[in-house]
């Protein structure tokens, strides 16, 4: 069984695939081909938003839209410490500090309701994380930083595809950030990922700031990055599109079938009734995780633990925790998420024998000689 079975989706969408990548191997324009800018006008309208800038990954997604807002030393950006590192990295990277809040219990999103009391003179941005795939709580965040004369940047990279109150996760705050990783929902076969925004401005911005700056050809108006989207990889993405709904609908099937059975077993994911989840990952919460882990190994089923530490507990920023006086114990909810979080197979093309293999052999895991510690500690 494969966690994400990329293999299966290329076979059975071989001649999509096939056909976008000769196109661009025929043509030779490598870097910024026809393919980027079909891609972004195709992007920027699904989500509803007046632009897409397309970006060599996710983590430059992020990089530029800071950079675009002028985010730099003595700026701070509140952000969450549940999260893959790239969030905060590149927060860092600018010279501005991370200030980390708390997650909810149920989405493990940002919690609003503790954003208000870590602004300070120096925040410029907000920026909540749309975690396994389903949007945070956006709206109540805006009002927050509109009455702060903040900005919020939505980084959407596990959530492209999902809705929020009816639109489009990367269209849900000033700039939209998502990524292309292979594994993601609408992934390519490297890196890739792209920006959204309302703001012409904002949009000429990022243009700029992924090319290295220039204004024209050898004409630079600002310091930037090479951060362009290869022509293969939007290729790639482009062939993925036309039955990217159709594999949304199929994740969304697998994780209700994953619910349906695992429901009373462990606690299971909740979507909220105002939003979609694009589901990234199922990630579901167990006691004793290695023992649970080591059991599902010995069945053959592959598992990831999406975070196993948050960010104010890593080695590179006990510095910064140190001097805002983080500690275990500071963020609680996603110190205890971190130890039982476990995320299970899925994909589109995962068949509805292997999610039962998977649900029995958790309940196994729970009940049997290898989970009687696990469930001592669940009780």
């Amino acid at each position: 069984m494969e966690f994400v079975d990329l293999r299966q989706q290329y076979r059975r969408r071989k001649a999509y695939i096939d056909a976008r990548i000769q196109a661009v191997l025929d043509h030779g324009r490598f870097i910024l081909g026809p393919e980027v800018q079909e891609l972004e006008v195709r992007l920027a309208k699904r989500v509803g938003a007046r632009h897409c800038v397309s970006s060599a990954s996710g983590t430059d997604a992020l990089l530029m839209a800071l950079m675009a807002l002028g985010i730099g030393p003595n700026h701070e950006v509140i952000t969450t410490p549940f999260t893959f590192i790239a969030t905060a990295e590149m927060i860092t990277l600018l010279g501005a500090r991370p200030v980390f809040v708390d997650i909810e219990r149920g989405s493990y999103n940002i919690d609003p309701n503790l954003i208000e009391p870590a602004i300070t003179p120096l925040t410029r941005a907000i920026l909540p994380v749309n975690l396994y795939g389903q949007p945070a709580e956006l709206e109540a965040v805006n009002r927050i930083a509109a009455r702060h004369g903040l900005t919020v940047i939505e980084d959407a990279a596990q959530s492209f595809g999902a809705l929020y109150r009816g639109k489009h996760s990367g269209n849900l705050g000033a700039i939209g950030c998502t990524s292309f990783f292979p594994s993601k929902p609408l992934g390519c076969y490297g890196d890739g990922g792209a920006c959204f925004t309302n703001d012409d401005h904002l949009a000429g911005t990022l243009r700029e700031l992924r090319n290295h700056g220039q204004l024209a050809r050898y004409r630079h108006s600002r310091v930037g990055i090479n951060g362009r989207l290869d022509t293969l990889q939007a290729a790639v993405l482009l062939a993925k599109l036309e039955f990217f709904d159709e594999e949304l609908a199929a994740r969304s099937e697998i994780a209700d079938r994953y619910t349906a059975l695992l429901q009373h077993v462990v606690r299971t994911p909740r979507v909220l009734p105002d939003r979609s989840s694009a589901w990234a990952q199922y990630t579901i919460e167990v006691p004793d995780r290695p023992i649970v882990e080591q059991a599902l190994q010995a069945g053959g089923i592959p598992t990831a633990v999406h975070y196993p530490l948050p960010l104010h507990l890593q080695a590179v920023y006990a510095g910064l925790s140190l001097e805002m006086g983080w500690f275990p114990g500071s963020f609680p909810v996603a110190e205890a998420a971190s130890e039982r979080v476990l995320s299970l197979p899925l994909h589109p093309y995962l068949r509805p024998g292997e999610i039962e293999h998977v649900a029995e052999s958790l309940r196994e895991a729970l009940h049997g000689p290898l989970g009687d510690e696990a469930m001592n500690l669940r009780r």
